[in-house]
């Protein structure tokens, strides 16, 4: 360890990482150096909201996982993107803004992360945002991060959309990062002045001028230094030398929910068989590690629309290069969002205390990975299940670090996942043919309404459904009881020394939503509980649970204009 000393190493610069470098960054008499193997995120179709499909399909911004042929999904490889470079998904993700249901963090606690219940989240999911409407008893109006509703729903469709899910009986909510997320409503995203606010651009760019604050790129850790139980530092590679950097307070893993656990795995903290079959040296087993991988599944039911209203229009390479143009020379047009303004979050039966169905819609028919070109004149409308009881794993396959380690998510491995996502299938079909949508719905492009027993249904979703690209859970928090606890409630790894991990990896349970805000908010706590700092007082907001959950499904059709 013969390479310079700081106070803390943290590994990833993605949405917490650059959160945790910014904060702890603060005291000046604290030294941090901060490792990403990826590069500058100073890249156009980075920064162009409406380009996000051209870093996900760019090695230099994309580490390119894919899981291993899942066995309930047609033994498909799914597409598992995860940001490399500054901001990490943060610089690469739908820039969608959705903080989760209250009801997903008194969960946590019930899973013994105590202290990390809404009321105690809340405060610093305040704390990181400036919101474009205003400061209240949910929102934030001085932090670093800023949201917006991009255009402001310009386009028909997006009224269209949410007038639907109304006249279906889901209600409106005005804001579902607020008192009430059930219901239909406008969509946030993490977009300013017309650009990927990304947590570069709101947390790393404003640290960067401090000496305290060390920033390598390109570099790969290798494993966490290990002296008996304790962290003291990481070995890395850079430019193809072995180096390594000692941390004298701690190492904090952020390098995400596949990052994370292989690099825990690597330097030999995890499951012993695990690392037996991997080649790696058992330094301290925790069978927890990589374990109990969550996501969010999600398909797309698409509309050919009657009214030239849709953004195919615009899609061919003159349309594009407009688009692009107005873009440059005034941060303004279609290329200042990235087009997903409007949403809705549902239960699929009674008995649900908080919605577990999650819709994107998007006044266009493409893929949202941009893999295929895109369709007729057409509105599409994503949907997927937010709680599934299936469960995966993330597992080194060697010690080296550029061996991407084996990952499963075991999608449906639950019957009753299948059978709530068939539910949730002919709820979206259903609000895709209400009264609000006459106007504009042409025949269904795809699937097609030949798909309509169960059988054809369940086929269907097997082949064409993809993750939502937000894994989590792999090294979650826990009680001291739970053998697969990784970490305690303060984010350290249980058994070593001055070593914490810091990213969505932490979570208990996926949260009901994208999950760039929760990883946000978890990087602003977890600076907090670093520094040693007293908590954020607690928020004694109210949350909205629907009067009759346990005996309805919906809560009542209520239309009026959107605010």
């Amino acid at each position: 360890m013969e390479n310079e000393a700081f106070d803390y190493v943290i590994v990833g610069a993605g949405s917490a990482g650059c959160t945790l470098a910014n904060r702890l960054t603060e005291d000046p008499k604290v030294s941090v150096l901060l490792l990403e193997y990826g590069g500058s995120d100073k890249n156009i179709f980075v920064q162009m909201p409406t380009a996000l499909q051209i870093p996900m399909n760019t090695k230099r911004f994309n580490w390119g996982f894919w899981s291993e042929p899942e066995p309930n999904l047609n033994n498909r490889r799914l597409d598992v993107s995860r940001g490399k470079g500054l901001g990490g998904s943060s610089s690469i993700n739908g820039m969608i803004y959705v903080r989760g249901n209250a009801c997903d963090f008194d969960e946590w606690e019930e899973h013994g992360a105590a202290g990390w219940a809404y009321k105690n989240c809340l405060p610093y999911f305040k704390k990181a945002e400036t919101c474009a409407y205003g400061a209240d008893n949910y929102r934030g109006g001085d932090g670093p991060l800023h949201t917006c509703n991009g255009n402001g729903m310009t386009n028909p469709l997006y009224h269209a959309f949410i007038r639907a899910g109304a006249e279906a009986g889901y209600g409106l909510t005005e804001d579902y990062n607020g008192y009430r997320q059930e219901g239909m409503s406008k969509m946030d995203m993490t977009v300013k002045g017309g650009v990927r606010w990304s947590t570069a651009k709101a947390y790393l760019e404003p640290a960067l001028g401090r000496e305290n604050l060390t920033v390598l790129t390109k570099a790969m850790i290798r494993r966490v230094v290990l002296e008996g139980k304790r962290a003291v530092g990481v070995e890395y590679v850079r430019n193809g030398t072995e180096e390594s950097a000692r941390a004298n307070r701690e190492v904090i893993l952020s390098a995400g929910a596949i990052g994370s656990p292989h690099i825990l795995q690597m330097s030999g903290i995890g499951p012993g068989q695990v690392l037996k079959d991997a080649g790696i040296e058992v330094r301290h087993e925790l069978p927890g590690v990589g374990e109990n991988l969550q996501d969010h599944l999600e398909s797309v039911i698409q509309y050919e629309t009657k009214l030239p209203v849709s953004l195919n229009r615009h899609m061919g390479l003159f349309g594009k290069f407009l688009i692009g143009a107005r873009w440059v020379l005034t941060k303004r047009g279609l290329g200042a969002t990235n087009h997903f303004e409007s949403t809705g979050f549902i239960r699929t039966r009674a008995g649900l205390k908080w919605p577990n169905i999650q819709f994107h819609f998007l006044p266009a028919i493409v893929r949202y990975d941009g893999k295929g070109g895109a369709g007729p004149e057409g509105y599409q409308i994503h949907f997927g299940i937010n709680k599934l009881r299936s469960r995966g794993w993330v597992r080194a396959k060697s010690a080296d670090p550029f061996e991407k380690p084996s990952i499963v998510f075991n999608f449906f491995q639950d019957q009753r996942d299948i059978d709530e996502y068939r539910t949730a299938f002919r709820l979206t079909r259903e609000i895709g043919m209400q009264p609000a949508l006459d106007a504009f719905r042409g025949r269904e492009f795809d699937p097609g309404e030949h798909v309509q027993t169960d059988e054809e249904i369940d086929a269907w979703v097997r082949e064409n459904v993809e993750t939502a690209y937000h894994p989590s859970c792999t090294c979650k928090m826990g009680p001291d009881g739970d053998a697969m606890a990784v970490l305690d409630p303060g984010c350290n790894v249980r058994g070593i020394e001055r070593l914490r991990v810091v990213d969505s990896s932490i979570f208990p349970t996926v949260t009901n939503g994208n999950l760039n805000a929760p990883t946000i908010m978890i990087g602003e706590k977890a600076a907090d509980i670093i520094k040693g700092v007293p908590p954020l007082p607690v928020s004694n907001a109210e949350a909205y649970v629907a009067p009759n959950w346990e005996t309805a499904q919906r809560v009542g059709t209520s239309i009026r204009p959107m605010p």
